[in-house]
């Protein structure tokens, strides 16, 4: 069993049992509160005569409508606190045996925030809930490799690792007790923070035509998530229970938290039990009601209120909590109090920095990884986030647990400029993170964050490349000159390279259409740059380089031959340098390179020689078709760069081959 689970490699920590201090949301309801949603889930999941033929060994067949739809689906608006009744349901369904799996989505948490792992989580938690299952799970990996690698559709991974294999062992008398109770669950919760869109769709689709072709499995799957359009396009229908969490006032649930949170602070805090033993009562009761009021239904603004109000005092914001409460009552919601918040360390040195890392990390890191990944120490990423506890999860230890928000609305709002002002965070500083992440493989190779920036500088690159609210060539330039000290660093010149050529080999058509010989020659020139700097870095950057991965669309560059000439000229400055400097990097690369048609470059790691051998091959080339063609003036080549049609997604350049009829090169460059 624990080899099956192994293979099937789920996300640990994206069911209801994580440690939510260490992945978020950290969200559970207070006692007594939410009761009434929480039942109504309850009666729905309850409802229903799907386990009836069980209990009387009645065939399913027999069964030809249901009365109770399958899906449930909770909506409401951010912090209202649908991911804690999500928490609860799982929790009461655990403890009766009928919980078949959870999971949590969470934007900013890695595999958590896709649907990369989706059904290799669930079918993991399937197999624990009901052991049976495993055989067939093993025999449907071994059929279709494809569904724990990721290459089988997302329809095909839940057929065969969760729904038909909960199918064939659902009416197994071994189930019979169980199922008495009612049919198993299922709890998906923040599928709004589910990054991939068109999967959220099919996920939807197909569980839906699962249920239409099944109406008497013993199966429910409760969902819970913010109103988007592409959810609500699929989910509004007869199939599905919709429960509005708006609809249910949260006034007297907040009053009850804050009463209760407020009375723990005054057994503890010296300030206030000396204010309370002084004055009386606090809050006042007409503070309550202000309280709950302002808050208006949000239990994260509750929650963060609360925080705020009774945080340690510092030397920049020595308020006491009596003086804090009524300041929070002028802000505007959790924005006002997000702009507070953020305010009491904005002074601090790499407060910025360490702010939009946290905000744009593909997944949350250790104090100890964010200071080796922005070459800062420890203790100034502490300094500044000890000030920001009300709104961001600060880990016991600098190495173990993780920095994360304690609510994805913080990264909204940091990502938002009409929203954020002076704390926004552009899209453009995935460019620096890449850049660090780049630093960080090929000079400081720390063991903190080899993994994370291993596996992240394409995440990073591909963000900010392809974000259409950034200007490309514009912030590269930025980036130059905001570098200044590092003219003369192998990794600034390794980077700049490395972007470059992953410019011709990505998604930038629209801009590389008019800037396609300052990338081809810029690309070049910061190659001759990185080879004329003899050192261990230029060598590691040459012959290990760091991940990408390709996402070539068929696309056509124009090569001149003035393109031609610099080019030739930098291939000569680059040979020269690393024949020089690095005779072993040279021996072992083929000599024949340009009498090949096309040019095959491997998925996945790119280092600088293989960058040096596209450079050669199309120098080359572009040569021998003149020479073939033999007209004066050297008319312009087309230069073709596609991907290859094979399980391997290398990625080709040739003079020779075209494109496809229907492809439009003009739009792609």
């Amino acid at each position: 069993m624990d080899d099956l689970v192994r293979r099937l490699n789920p996300i640990l920590d994206g069911s209801h049992t994580r440690n939510r201090k260490r992945s978020p949301p950290d969200s559970e309801c207070f006692p007594g509160t939410r009761e009434e949603p929480i039942q109504e889930v309850v009666v729905w999941a309850d409802s229903g005569e799907m386990a009836t033929w069980v209990l009387f060994d009645l065939v399913p067949a027999e069964y030809t409508t249901i009365k109770t739809p399958h899906v449930y689906w909770l909506h409401g608006f951010a912090g209202c606190g649908k991911s804690s009744i999500s928490l609860a349901v799982a929790k009461i369904y655990a403890g009766s045996g009928r919980l078949l799996a959870s999971y949590f989505f969470f934007r900013g948490a890695g595999d958590r925030s896709t649907m990369n792992r989706f059904a290799v989580t669930l079918a993991t938690q399937l197999i624990a809930a009901i052991p049976a299952a495993a055989p067939l799970i093993e025999a449907a990996m071994r059929t279709e490799p494809g569904v724990v690698s990721g290459d089988a559709s997302l329809a095909t991974q839940l057929d065969l690792l969760l729904l038909s294999p909960f199918l064939a062992v659902a009416y197994d008398a071994t189930l019979r007790e169980t199922l008495a109770k009612g049919p198993f669950l299922i709890v998906i919760d923040g599928l709004d923070e589910c990054e991939d869109k068109q999967a959220v769709e099919e996920l939807i689709d197909h569980i839906l035509k699962f249920f239409e072709e099944h109406p008497i499995v013993p199966l429910r799957i409760f969902i819970a998530s913010r109103v988007e359009q592409h959810i609500r396009v699929c989910l509004e229908t007869d199939g599905v229970v919709i429960g509005n969490l708006d609809s249910h006032s949260a006034d007297g649930d907040i009053k009850k938290f804050l009463e209760a949170s407020f009375a723990t602070v005054a057994k503890k805090d010296r300030v206030v039990k000396a204010y309370v033993r002084t004055r009386g009562s606090w809050p006042t009761e007409s503070d309550k009601r202000k309280l709950v009021k302002h808050i208006n239904g949000s239990f994260v603004l509750a929650s963060t209120m609360f925080k705020y109000i009774v945080q340690p005092p510092t030397k920049e914001d020595p308020t006491t909590p009596m003086e804090r409460l009524p300041l929070t009552l002028g802000m505007n919601g959790l924005d006002g109090l997000y702009i507070q918040t953020l305010a009491r360390s904005q002074h601090l040195p790499h407060f910025r920095i360490i702010i939009s890392t946290i905000a744009l990390l593909w997944e949350p890191l250790s104090i100890v990884e964010i200071s080796a990944l922005l070459g800062i120490e420890a203790f100034e990423v502490v300094r500044v986030l000890l000030n920001l506890q009300a709104i961001i999860h600060v880990p016991g230890t600098d190495e173990e647990g993780k920095v994360t928000l304690c609510h994805t609305s913080l990264r909204d709002f940091l990502t938002t400029e009409s929203r954020s002002g002076a704390f926004f965070v552009p899209p453009s500083f995935h460019l620096y993170l890449s850049y660090y992440c780049f630093t960080s493989n090929i000079e400081r190779n720390h063991a903190q964050t080899r993994d994370y920036c291993w596996l992240s500088f394409d995440y990073h690159w591909r963000s900010f490349a392809c974000s259409r609210e950034c200007d490309f060539l514009t912030e590269i330039e930025q980036f130059k000159a905001r570098q200044p000290l590092l003219v003369n660093s192998v990794t600034y010149h390794a980077f700049l390279c490395s972007i470059f050529f992953h410019t011709i080999t990505s998604v930038l058509g629209h801009w590389l259409l008019k800037n396609q010989p300052y990338v081809l020659t810029e690309w070049a020139n910061q190659l001759v740059l990185v080879a004329e700097c003899p050192g261990p870095h230029t060598q590691h950057w040459l012959e290990t380089g760091v991940y990408c991965a390709f996402t070539v669309q068929a696309r056509t560059v124009q090569f001149t031959e003035h393109t031609h000439e610099v080019l030739q000229h930098h291939l000569q400055r680059a040979s020269t340098a690393i024949r020089a400097n690095f005779p072993g990097v040279l021996e072992s690369q083929p000599s024949s390179i340009g009498e090949e048609k096309t040019m095959v470059l491997n998925f996945g790691c790119l280092s600088g020689i293989d960058i040096f051998n596209v450079l050669r091959w199309i120098v080359v080339r572009a040569h021998f078709k003149w020479e073939e063609l033999r007209a004066a003036p050297r008319p312009p080549l087309d230069l073709f760069i596609f991907r290859e049609d094979t399980p391997d997604d290398n990625v080709i350049f040739s003079f020779d081959t075209g494109l496809e009829d229907d492809s439009d090169p003009g739009s792609d460059f």
